[in-house]
């Protein structure tokens, strides 16, 4: 794909002035957010599922939680997880902003890990990762635990800044994010597809089987 094709792919669907903020809070702090085109594609997936109940592994400064609350039914709840409180005050404010009522997003400060084994089996529609890559494996493992039948999980970064495509790149995190593909590709309970929106967005159907 050719970079303006790319670039207008990205640009397709606008961000308004509330993400716009996210984005400049989340250069404050160093946090690297969701592309538009991948913030608009978890927005999509939202609403294909009507989802009620949503897990986040990496809450930021709200851009991604934001744009999957977006695409959620209006009762819907986001859970969101994430190390630094602080980012977590922030992505509070951008919700604010956006006009999300407090008991839609709910946060929690922790470690993925820590966090995910508490959460209710088959509960929720759609899991999103976007933290720490060595971890994926693991998220994967929690988010078929914890999704529905029909529910979806999703990572972000999954070329991982065209590192997981070479093979001569060998390093802890591109080796992790690449062994995730693998993985996700090869699970017959999966209905997969890797998008190339951003940095990469892979994503994963829980395929439905019915009880014998």
């Amino acid at each position: 794909m050719k970079p303006a094709s790319w670039t207008y792919a990205e640009e397709f669907v606008a961000e308004d002035d509330i993400l716009t903020a996210a984005r400049a809070r989340a250069d404050e702090v160093g946090v690297v957010p969701i592309s538009s085109g991948g913030g608009a594609a978890l927005r999509l997936l939202a609403s294909v599922l009507e989802a009620r109940a949503v897990v986040e592994i990496g809450t930021g400064t709200g851009v991604s939680g934001l744009w999957l609350l977006r695409g959620m039914r209006a009762d819907g709840v986001l859970t969101t997880v994430d190390i630094e409180a602080e980012h977590q005050r922030l992505a509070k404010e951008t919700f604010t902003d956006a006009g999300i009522p407090a008991n839609r997003a709910r946060t929690i400060a922790g470690a993925g890990l820590d966090v995910l084994p508490r959460l209710t089996d088959g509960h929720y529609d759609l899991v999103f990762c976007d933290g720490d890559k060595r971890e994926y494996a693991a998220y994967l493992a929690e988010a078929l635990r914890l999704l529905r039948p029909g529910g979806i999980v999703a990572f972000d970064n999954a070329l991982w800044h065209d590192r997981v495509a070479d093979p001569a790149q060998r390093d802890e995190e591109t080796v992790a994010v690449r062994e995730l593909g693998r993985a996700v590709a090869e699970n017959e309970s999966l209905v997969p597809a890797l998008l190339p929106v951003g940095d990469g967005l892979l994503v994963a159907k829980k395929v439905w089987t019915p009880e014998t």
